[in-house]
């Protein structure tokens, strides 16, 4: 199967937005499953697109397989990026789509993206302590864990930070 790497296109926002929130509940990402108000972010392309670029992975017949955010420095479109940096959030890919590559395809296309963004020097993220695939993908692509920037957005949720130079 063919994969593209693109921005999204603002048809497959919704589509996108499912993609999204059926892989943080189905991997049990979510504190509050179903209740998790951060569903309503995670559904929320339109709103990601306005602060970030948003790339999306299809395949050959223009499916979403999944997507990724990309803010550039501090912002309304980061919780850890600051000046000089670029943040990937909320990478997702369909749990029928997993292991073929779209998800490596994601982050390597976010990490030539910030080396085109002027005065771009690194690349961050945040990780739940759940998802051991995408540390190791993390660390595949040459992402260090950054653990004086790990954080907390609920009581009782660590998220373990990772960086690499672009």
């Amino acid at each position: 199967m063919d994969i593209t790497i693109r921005a999204v296109r603002p048809e497959e926002h919704t589509a996108l937005g499912e993609v999204t929130a059926r892989a943080y509940l189905a991997d049990g990402l979510l504190e509050f499953g179903e209740a998790d108000e951060y569903l309503v972010a995670l559904r929320d392309v339109a709103r990601r697109a306005a602060e970030a670029e948003v790339l999306v992975a299809v395949d050959d017949t223009g499916r979403v397989l999944g997507g990724v955010a990309l803010a550039a420095g501090a912002g309304a479109g980061a919780d850890l990026a600051g000046a000089g940096e670029a943040e990937i959030r909320m990478l997702a890919v369909d749990r029928e789509a997993r292991g073929r590559g779209a998800g490596e395809a994601l982050v390597r296309a976010c990490v030539d993206r910030a080396r085109a963004v002027p005065g771009c020097r690194r690349v961050v993220l945040s990780s739940h302590l759940a998802m051991a695939a995408a540390q190791r993908l993390y660390r595949r692509v040459g992402f260090d864990r950054t653990p004086a920037r790990d954080w907390a957005p609920l009581p009782g949720v660590t998220l373990h930070t990772y960086g690499r130079d672009v």
